[in-house]
């Protein structure tokens, strides 16, 4: 792998990345030299829920590799295809709390706004992978039915960025958006969720720290990384700018089966996360989404290997163990 230095490692541009993305299962067995025994199965999978990669994000893969934990959170399986009970299209409930397009209000104090519907990567286990974009795509004038809401409302004191991934809109749009945002005076903070900085971490440029930072609000970017393969020399120099610009970072992990459901693979995360200045958040357990079941752990196994987190980490380096369940007034520490 080439490093590039500080000075060059934006070299391309975000926009050029998210315009060749593989999207393919052909192609992404082509790159990485895969047996194509499961290619059929990949397909008819890819059919349902699209295949989307970065290819700086395929450059970490190891070649012929089917098991790479970053491939396998990307490649579609013909498990995808089998029903499970108590697995479903909406698993966390969202359309009940989708009162207008673009926003959703499930937690006292907070609300998301869904700025965008696409995403650089489609992570196969994503609990939004059936969500509806098509009814949640507002336009500038439409944005207003949102911000509304939120400024008639005087509990709400934080916002957070969505999607899909919010670092898939333009910059004009998000600045646009900061700005309306700050003329609602009991908002004080802004919350951005994305797996941008990981996946292409180029997308981390002066007009996206412009509108991070130039605004009255306390900023926090929460990446979601879940092996600490993911975090190149590249993603590093990404979350440096972040970190230097004084944004807060922190990071979710999803527990996967067969990517990162061991001791080592996690404590190894921890520490390379802290190390580029990311503190470690959330683990989930997997939401109950169809198609994702395959990645599931058992709960047991779960509060097990959390357990030997504590163990063997200090207490800042180990995330909450926790789960979303429909209904719940925020998410659910698994003790």
């Amino acid at each position: 792998m080439i490093h590039r230095t500080a000075a060059t490692w934006q070299s391309e541009a975000w926009q050029d990345a998210l315009k060749d993305l593989i999207r393919t299962p052909e192609a992404l067995f082509q790159a990485l030299e895969l047996d194509t025994a499961l290619l059929p199965a990949a397909l008819t999978a890819a059919q349902s829920f699209e295949l989307r990669v970065p290819r700086a994000f395929v450059a970490r893969m190891r070649k012929r590799d089917i098991n790479d934990p970053l491939l396998r959170q990307v490649l579609p399986l013909g498990q995808e295809m089998l029903a499970e009970p108590g697995y479903s299209e909406d698993p966390l409930a969202e359309a009940a709390s989708n009162p207008h397009p673009g926003l959703i209000h499930k937690y006292h104090g907070r609300v998301l706004l869904i700025v965008t519907g696409s995403c650089a990567i489609n992570c196969r286990y994503c609990f939004r992978r059936h969500f509806p974009y098509a009814d949640n795509r507002p336009g500038r004038a439409d944005w207003q039915q949102a911000l509304d809401y939120i400024r008639a409302d005087n509990s709400i004191h934080e916002v957070i960025f969505s999607g899909g991934d919010p670092l898939n809109a333009p910059d004009s749009q998000l600045a646009w958006l900061v700005k309306q945002l700050e003329g609602i005076d009991h908002l004080t903070r802004l919350r951005i969720h994305t797996r941008l900085p990981i996946v292409i971490p180029s997308r981390i440029t002066d007009d996206c720290l412009g509108w991070l930072t130039n605004n009255r609000f306390a900023t926090s970017v929460v990446i979601h990384s879940n092996h600490a393969n993911e975090l190149d020399t590249e993603v590093g120099h990404a979350l440096a700018r972040l970190r230097e610009a004084g944004v807060a970072l922190l990071n979710q992990t999803v527990l996967l089966k067969g990517i990162n459901d061991n001791t080592d693979t996690l404590v190894t995360l921890s520490e390379r996360l802290f190390a580029l200045g990311v503190l470690p958040y959330y683990l989930h357990l997997l939401d109950k989404v169809a198609g994702a079941a395959h990645f599931a752990i058992p709960l047991e196994q779960a509060r097990a290997l959390h357990q030997q987190l504590r163990h063997r980490l200090s207490g800042y380096l180990v995330p909450k163990l926790v789960q979303e369940l429909p209904g719940q007034a925020s998410k659910t520490p698994v003790s």
